[in-house]
């Protein structure tokens, strides 16, 4: 992706929109990349996404289609479809990233929404199959200039801005010496990508070790009573996705090599879940 780079330290969430269409180039734009990312991720899952008018619903649609308050004036949303199973949120999350880096680009503000939403009327909106999950989706437009006084209690509070900081997330191989800055040599960038990275709730569940052999390994701290309040709706795996995500696209653009192995077992470091190795 190109200026993926530029996209990830310039994206916030947008919660107030503009009263203004996006353009048609656009709104084609969007609609392209929603096809791009569909069975794109490291497991090769199947995936979904749609891009959804509110404009031509009906008004007793629009009132089941609530996001309780937090999401003002946008009429463009991208939705997100998958089978449960192993590696589809992961593969979700990393999908519906690449799509919202590609709206940034476009000078379009998105917001992640996994929990604040009815998720029904807008599941109906995506004609869910039986087995399929609407694990997230964002609204799209332009960022309205004026924030509401929701978004921004909603940022004070979940700490938006703040990042935990370096020797929290990153390790060397024993999984629990903080890997210094300067040891992270050539991927130093990369690592710094999935720590701007959005997250449920902003918690910032992904740590990565890197071994003496220069293998970057993606674990899962999880929160479990978080993590497993929707059932099969693990946001925390989308969050890993999300990572994979940033990790990836710094990476294609400073032309490191390596790729994901969702198959790679990682050390065995205990309270961590391995998700995937970048090798």
């Amino acid at each position: 992706m190109e200026k993926g780079l530029d996209a990830i330290r310039q994206r916030i969430s947008v919660r107030s929109y503009a009263e203004k269409e996006v353009e048609p180039e656009q709104r084609k734009l969007l609609e392209q990349l929603c096809v791009k990312y569909e069975n794109g991720g490291p497991y090769r899952t199947a995936v979904r996404f749609r891009l959804l008018d509110l404009e031509p619903l009906s008004s007793s649609d629009l009132r089941r289609m609530g996001t309780y308050g937090v999401i003002k004036g946008a009429r463009l949303y991208i939705l997100s479809a998958a089978h449960s199973g192993k590696g589809a949120m992961e593969d979700l999350g990393y999908c519906l990233e690449n799509i919202i880096l590609g709206a940034t680009t476009l000078g379009l503000g998105t917001c992640w929404l996994g929990g604040t939403f009815k998720r029904g009327a807008f599941a109906a909106q995506m004609e869910l199959a039986e087995d399929e999950l609407l694990p997230a989706i964002t609204p799209v437009g332009y960022p309205a200039v004026e924030k509401s006084v929701t978004e921004r209690v909603m940022r004070f509070g979940a700490g938006s801005n703040r990042r935990k900081p370096w020797p929290e997330l990153f390790f060397k191989s024993d999984g629990v010496t903080a890997l210094p800055e300067s040891e992270s040599g050539t991927f130093k960038e990369a690592y710094e990508a999935v720590r701007m990275g959005p997250s449920a709730s902003n918690k910032q569940p992904w740590r990565l070790l890197l071994d003496q052999q220069g293998v970057t390994h993606l674990y899962l701290k999880e929160n479990k009573i978080y993590n497993r309040m929707m059932g099969k709706l693990r946001l925390q795996l989308v969050d890993m996705g999300i990572a994979m995500c940033h990790f990836e696209v710094a990476a294609r653009e400073l032309n490191l090599p390596g790729a994901w192995n969702t198959s790679h077992k990682g050390p065995r470091i205990a309270g961590l879940q391995h998700i995937a190795s970048w090798q």
